[in-house]
């Protein structure tokens, strides 16, 4: 017997039976899984978990959860209400009170508070028990990713800014994908999922949420409904999306570790001229150190780990996408054009720094601002092109203001030159120019 299996039988042999029945609802959910969908057997399930093996049969058997009560249960004025108060406490992160005062207000409790806290007391040290004693689940190839988003408050050229971070991490690999948006809407978080598909070639089986309205809406009986757009969309592509229990963030811990290193590892010391020069920086660092670091849990390059997960992701197959007409939000950059899908569109230099929608429709790109069309331009089938019209532009104004006001008392200058338009690189000034002579609007 090795060293491993004396030390197994050592601990197995010290537990007290309290810990073998003290098994949360989240670990029997997982056993259950292991065993009736990926069919491991009791031994390996109970290795994996580093539970008793009697404890992986009970859990088998029991088509219940069922929590650990001390001595024999005792009928009270909550009897009643023991099913309600075992599935909403989580929900309230058993707060005794909130209980209480739902219980009097939706049910019908005419019992003390302190027989509702006595009640609740060991469900709360089942759920801080069951926490400490968490295992990472690891995922095989291709069978998982986690999808969050995060927040980052940063100083862009024209101010300070709140920008979304959308992450999805793959399970197997912990290879991240990192798009930032202007906001955590529907159209945003679908179309950052396409991204994602590109850019790793494939998805994952399934998809792990915490519970965005986004993704699903809670109902006051405790169920969740799915958001119609989402389901059709996860449909669309063929996964299976999944949803983390109610305040139990770490269940997704991947990626709230993705989260927390795009904060610590990006972010500090950069400066950022726009959303655009961000998003671009943020690709930059995800191939060049993201992709390419040891990670500290699987102590692998997640690039190099990735290759063995690349033949398990579902293909594409050239899926047209799900956001055929969808408005998406943007932000227009300081050279007075708005980034999509891989190409760049002008709109009134007067927009600079704010918020504009782009559909795409009919062949046509339109750019919308506070409700109302701004730009019109061809929808470009390429990568990496540029339309510009040269209305748009400042020139175009100030020569509009003289020809207005030249021989009015008052006469509008304008200095195209004293106007803070970023300088990029002299390939997309070149282009720029050309565009300015000749581009059709």
């Amino acid at each position: 017997m090795s060293s491993y299996e004396v030390n197994k039988a050592m601990l197995n042999h010290q537990r007290t039976p309290l810990e073998v029945e003290m098994i949360g609802q989240e670990r029997w959910a997982e056993i259950r899984r292991l065993h009736d969908e990926e069919g491991q057997s009791i031994a390996a399930i109970a290795r994996l978990l580093d539970v008793d093996r009697k404890t992986v049969r009970r859990c088998i058997r029991d088509a219940q959860w069922h929590p650990y009560q001390r001595g024999a249960p005792v009928e009270t004025l909550l009897s009643a209400h023991g099913a309600w108060l075992r599935q909403r406490a989580p929900e309230v992160r058993y707060s005794a009170r909130i209980l209480y005062q739902e219980l009097k207000a939706r049910q019908g409790y005419r019992g003390s508070y302190e027989t509702v806290k006595r009640f609740v007391a060991p469900l709360r040290e089942l759920a801080g028990s069951d926490a400490l004693t968490q295992t990472r689940f690891e995922t095989p190839p291709g069978q998982q990713s986690q999808v969050d988003w995060g927040e980052a408050r940063v100083a862009l050229r024209h101010g300070p800014a709140r920008l979304r971070i959308f992450v999805l991490t793959l399970g197997f690999s912990r290879r991240g994908y990192y798009w930032a948006y202007p906001d955590e809407r529907l159209n945003q978080f679908l179309e950052a999922h396409e991204r994602a598909f590109a850019h790793f070639g494939g998805l994952t089986a399934e998809h792990l949420y915490d519970r965005p309205r986004t993704v699903c809406y809670p109902t006051r009986e405790g169920r969740v409904v799915w958001n119609t757009t989402f389901k059709a969309f996860a449909e669309h592509w063929g996964f299976e999306p999944r949803l983390c229990r109610a305040y139990r963030a770490q269940t997704k811990g991947k990626v709230e570790s993705g989260v927390k290193y795009v904060k610590r590892n990006f972010l500090p010391g950069r400066t950022f001229v726009d959303i655009v020069d961000f998003t671009e920086q943020l690709s930059e660092w995800n191939a060049t150190i993201a992709d390419t670091r040891v990670h500290g849990t699987t102590h692998e390059v997640p690039l190099a780990r990735f290759e063995r997960e690349r033949a398990h992701l579902l293909p594409t197959h050239r899926q047209p996408s799900f956001l055929t007409d969808a408005r998406v939000s943007r932000i227009v950059a300081r050279d007075w054009l708005v980034s999509f899908r891989t190409n760049r569109y002008s709109v009134p230099f007067r927009l600079i720094g704010k918020p504009v929608e782009v559909q795409a429709r009919e062949g046509r790109v339109w750019i919308y601002h506070a409700g109302d069309l701004v730009a019109e331009h061809p929808l470009r089938t390429g990568s990496h092109e540029l339309a510009i019209q040269p209305g748009h532009g400042p020139g175009a104004v100030a020569r509009n203001a003289r020809t207005r006001y030249a021989t009015g008392p008052h006469t509008a200058r304008i200095d195209p030159l004293a106007l803070d338009v970023e300088v990029r690189d002299l390939d997309l000034y070149d282009t720029l120019a050309s565009g300015l002579a000749g581009v059709q609007p």
